[in-house]
């Protein structure tokens, strides 16, 4: 076995994440447990936005430091109004090299500007994924993978650190970890909403882009029909999704507890575990549901299943089946046609398979 990650010489390493969000960080988290069994001694720092700070902390000792990354001109998702700040850029550097790592990677995906980032951070050995159209500097083609743009998003990443030297261990599994905490906040949310384990099904209707966001009249017609099987209805989401929220309360005919904002994230977690099914976009709930071991259907619209769609017998994606499906785009540009060409029926066909009810 050789490569950096077994590399007793190799100690500090950067693994260069940048702009994500819930689901890549649970995605990433198979593959850094697997480093941190096989290498205890290993000071794993990991950059990323400081947004993602209560996701990290719940990431245990997978991960000792997060470097807060301050964006640059060439990252070109970073969060909308923040501009980036070169007396930022140039802290961010210094501090980076100062901490003298062995080996930086870039984890992030198929984006030659997050291999510009992780060359600017000072360390011995660069590598990580390899773009598709780039190309690795010479003499550091081992220390690069092609981004293998065919696998799941978790698979990616034990694909990589594998590459790098650490054995093979077999299809990545999620986790997300339970507190104490988090399980009295459940008990008191159940307790509260009059809900029991396996009695409710969850809509989360938001997303973090609107075509993400599959119609709320349609959650609507889904969360009616399971509500007829006999099933409670709640409706989950950030703070920030409270209209879509209460847009598809508002659109249902039968009774739902909406708890949007109303749960932490280990909160929602166990919520998530202990129901029924989840039917949601594809977005950090779908992710949360496969870590925590629940039942999920999940609709894509212009999201690639293929990176995202968790497999096993509870699972379930309902795919787009448009053309234009997937694309990069944040907003629509035409008809929004993807969220038409996913039906309740087919969304709720799937549901009820997983549950056990019968059409």
């Amino acid at each position: 076995m050789s490569g950096p990650l077994v590399d007793p010489a190799v100690r500090r390493v950067a693994l260069v994440r940048l702009r994500v969000g819930l689901g890549d960080l649970l995605c990433s988290l198979p593959a850094l447990r697997r480093l941190r069994a096989a290498r205890p001694d290993l000071r794993v720092g990991l950059v990323t936005w400081p947004e993602t700070a209560e996701v990290v902390a719940r990431m245990g000792d997978a991960v000792d430091v997060l470097l807060p990354f301050p964006g640059t001109d060439d990252v070109p998702d970073r969060p909308p109004g923040r501009a980036p700040d070169p007396a930022s850029w140039a802290a961010f550097t210094a501090a980076a090299a100062e901490r003298r790592f062995d080996l930086a990677l870039q984890v992030y995906g198929d984006r030659p500007a997050a291999n510009r980032v992780t060359a600017a951070l000072g360390a011995r050995l660069v590598g990580g994924f390899a773009p598709t159209g780039w190309d690795p500097p010479p003499g550091t083609e081992h220390l690069h993978l092609r981004y293998p743009v065919h696998l799941h998003e978790a698979e990616r990443h034990t694909r990589l650190f594998e590459h790098l030297g650490l054995p093979a261990a077999g299809r990545p599994e999620m986790v997300f970890p339970l507190t104490p905490a988090d399980e009295a906040e459940h008990a008191a949310t159940l307790a509260r909403a009059g809900l029991v384990p396996g009695g409710y099904a969850v809509l989360h209707p938001g997303a973090s882009s609107p075509t993400r966001m599959w119609p709320a009249e349609r959650y609507a017609a889904v969360g009616d029909a399971l509500a007829a099987d006999g099933l409670a209805v709640v409706v989950t989401g950030g703070p920030g999704e409270r209209a879509v929220g209460g847009a598809v309360v508002a659109a249902m005919r039968a009774p739902a507890v909406d708890l949007t904002g109303a749960t932490s994230l280990g909160g929602l977690a166990a919520l998530l575990r202990d129901a029924a099914v989840l039917v949601g976009n594809d977005t950090g709930s779908a992710h949360l549901a496969a870590a925590v071991g629940a039942r999920s259907v999940t609709v894509f619209l212009p999201g690639d299943p293929v990176r995202w769609a968790h497999p096993g017998p509870r699972h379930r994606a309902l795919v787009a089946d448009v053309p234009c499906a997937p694309c990069p785009h944040l907003v629509c540009p035409i008809d929004f046609r993807c969220a038409d060409s996913v039906r309740p029926r087919d969304v709720l066909a799937a549901a009820r398979e997983l549950v056990g009810v019968s059409a």
